[in-house]
C-alpha cells in the first residue's frame, strides 16, 4: 500500500508543452476510479500548459481493451499516450490474466512505436484501495501519469 500522496509534484517547467498533443485512453469499467484518474490527468496537463484541444480522450469498455486503444492512438501524431484503467482482484484467476495482458500490451506500445505509452492501471485488492489511489487519501495516479507523459514526451523530443 502506498504511504505517500502519489499526486505531489513540483511544476515541471517543460518547454513547449503548449504544442504537445497527448492522448488518453480510459477504461469505462470501474469508472468510479478511472474517471477520477482521467480528470486528474487532464487537469494536470492543462496546468502544465498543454492546450485543451491537444488533449484527446477516448474510452474503451474495459482494461483489456486499453492496449488496442493505446496502440491505435500511438500510431497517430501524439507526443505521448496515457492508458488509464482499474482492475480489482476477484475470486478467480481473471485478475491475473487481465493485469498481465494489459501490462504486456502497454509495454508493447512502448517497444513497437515511437510514442511513449504510460501505464496508469490500478491493480488493487479491493474497491477501497482503488478509491484511495484515484483521488482519495493516496492521491491520484492520473496526476502521476500526466507528469510521466510530459517527461517522456520531452525526452522523446530531445532524443
Amino acid at each position: 500500500m502506498a504511504t505517500t500522496d502519489l499526486s505531489a509534484y513540483r511544476p515541471l517547467n517543460i518547454a513547449n508543452t503548449d504544442k504537445m498533443i497527448i492522448g488518453i485512453v480510459v477504461s469505462e469499467w470501474n469508472e468510479f476510479a478511472t474517471f477520477g484518474m482521467r480528470d486528474g490527468a487532464v487537469d494536470t496537463l492543462l496546468k502544465e500548459g498543454v492546450q485543451k484541444e491537444n488533449i484527446v480522450v477516448h474510452h474503451v469498455p474495459g482494461a483489456y481493451e486499453l492496449s488496442y486503444g493505446a496502440m491505435q492512438m500511438a500510431k497517430k501524431n501524439y507526443d505521448a499516450v496515457i492508458a488509464i484503467g482499474c482492475v480489482i482482484r476477484g475470486e478467480t484467476a481473471h485478475f491475473d490474466y487481465v493485469c498481465s495482458a494489459v501490462a504486456q500490451g502497454i509495454k508493447d506500445v512502448n517497444i513497437l512505436t515511437d510514442t511513449p505509452a504510460i501505464f496508469c492501471v490500478l491493480t488493487d485488492d479491493n474497491r477501497e484501495q482503488s478509491i484511495a489511489r484515484s483521488g482519495g487519501i493516496h492521491g491520484n495516479k492520473g496526476i502521476e501519469a500526466a507528469v510521466t507523459a510530459l517527461k517522456m514526451a520531452a525526452l522523446r523530443k530531445m532524443l
